[in-house]
């Protein structure tokens, strides 16, 4: 039983067949796949999964906090397994998501939230740049 559906399992969920078969795609994603990519990835195991079906299963898995939504720009929405805060950078000439901590954005993420009066409860850093030797392309090409 792979992480997604141990959660699954863990929450009470029913699993179907077809819920099994998304929650080990999710499992298995090192990526941040969209509900199209997803879909494309789990009827290759079971051509009979329809989108339709994917995307209930993505947002009773999310509404469960089994994933986790992602809103990057205006690119559709990714998803990826819930687990311990990270932030993103996103390549925006390919779409690759890099995840990444830093305790010291996080310590001044903190700070500012308590200079402006608040207790910081919940965040999210969405980083958004080109690798630099694509970068240096462009400015020659």
């Amino acid at each position: 039983m792979n992480k997604i559906e141990k959660a699954c399992s863990d929450k009470g969920l029913r699993m179907t067949e077809q819920r099994r078969v998304i929650a080990r795609v999710m499992s298995d994603a090192h990526d941040h796949p969209d509900a199209e990519e997803l879909h494309r990835r789990a009827s290759s195991i079971d051509p009979k999964i329809s989108i339709a079906t994917v995307y209930r299963t993505v947002k009773l898995f999310e509404e469960a906090g089994i994933l986790e939504r992602r809103d990057f720009r205006d690119s559709p929405s990714r998803y990826e397994e819930a687990k311990e805060h990270h932030d993103h950078l996103i390549d925006i000439s390919t779409g690759e998501v890099v995840e990444f901590k830093n305790e010291e954005i996080e310590k001044i993420q903190r700070r500012i939230a308590e200079e402006l009066g608040f207790d910081l409860v919940d965040h999210r850093l969405e980083l958004y740049g080109v690798p630099k030797n694509k970068k240096a392309a462009r400015r020659t090409g």
